[in-house]
């Protein structure tokens, strides 16, 4: 097998070209109302996120983490952001480059893995955007560090994470609404996986995902050098799961002490 990372590049390609709700484009209609100052950003899946969590950081420096596919990126740009795009996947920041080029607005795209910043300069962003996706690397607290050394003093990373409960269950049962608990946390697909299913995996271009600890997604904020200023909650739009977890999604804000 190749390197995770490089199956998740894959993956997200693929996701890209069958229309997952990450890799929608930002409307003509969504772009107007970034443009008033109004953008309808989203950190979790199921809703956006409040406009006073973004509001501060309209017209300032802002990174964006696995976030492409022509949404927040777009769109805070046309909210006068200025904004660099850091995605692992070639196809998503091609959908970027792609929408702005359409509604006439600058963005800097990077392929790379959010665990490595180093081809960005220190304490060079405000905010760093980060929608959910951590859970597709393996070690968060690398990404909180790196986060960390890139944003100027005070400044604020806003990122989503996946309840790590939600990887106690058997996926495929899951998604018929039938909760069966399988795997133990935190889980890893490199490791909770036999070496067939890893094979099926890499043959359909599913991503590689972790669970990661509460200890490593919330006391690693903490060991970064961050605060928590800000936290909600989002569903998943899976009935089990819903109703068995509901907080299946956490938005953080925190700032850079």
């Amino acid at each position: 097998m190749d390197t995770y990372q490089r199956l998740n590049a894959h993956a997200w390609d693929y996701e890209s070209r069958k229309g997952n709700f990450w890799t929608v484009a930002a409307t003509a209609g969504q772009v107007e109302r970034a443009k008033s100052g109004q953008p309808d950003i989203y950190l979790t899946p199921g809703h956006t996120i409040d406009q006073s969590w973004i509001r501060p950081f309209l017209g300032k420096r802002v990174l964006l983490l696995g976030s492409g596919g022509g949404q927040q990126a777009v769109l805070l740009a046309a909210a006068g952001c200025q904004v660099t795009d850091l995605d692992i996947s070639p196809a998503q920041l091609a959908t970027d480059r792609s929408c702005a080029r359409r509604y006439g607005l600058e963005i800097e795209t990077i392929q790379e893995d959010m665990q490595d910043l180093s081809c960005l300069g220190d304490r060079t962003f405000d905010l760093i955007f980060n929608p959910t996706s951590t859970c597709f690397v393996q070690d968060v607290e690398r990404v909180y560090q790196e986060c960390a050394r890139h944003l100027v003093p005070k400044g604020t990373l806003m990122t989503s994470a996946t309840n790590p409960a939600i990887y106690l269950f058997d996926e495929r049962k899951a998604l018929k609404n039938k909760l069966v608990v399988k795997y133990t946390i935190p889980y890893s697909d490199l490791h909770s996986l036999g070496r067939k299913r890893l094979e099926k995996m890499e043959r359909e271009n599913d991503t590689f995902e972790f669970s990661h600890t509460v200890d490593s997604l919330v006391g690693g904020l903490c060991r970064a050098g961050f605060v928590i200023t800000g936290f909600s909650t989002d569903s998943s739009d899976n009935e089990a799961m819903d109703s068995f977890l509901h907080d299946c999604y956490f938005a953080i804000r925190a700032q850079k002490l």
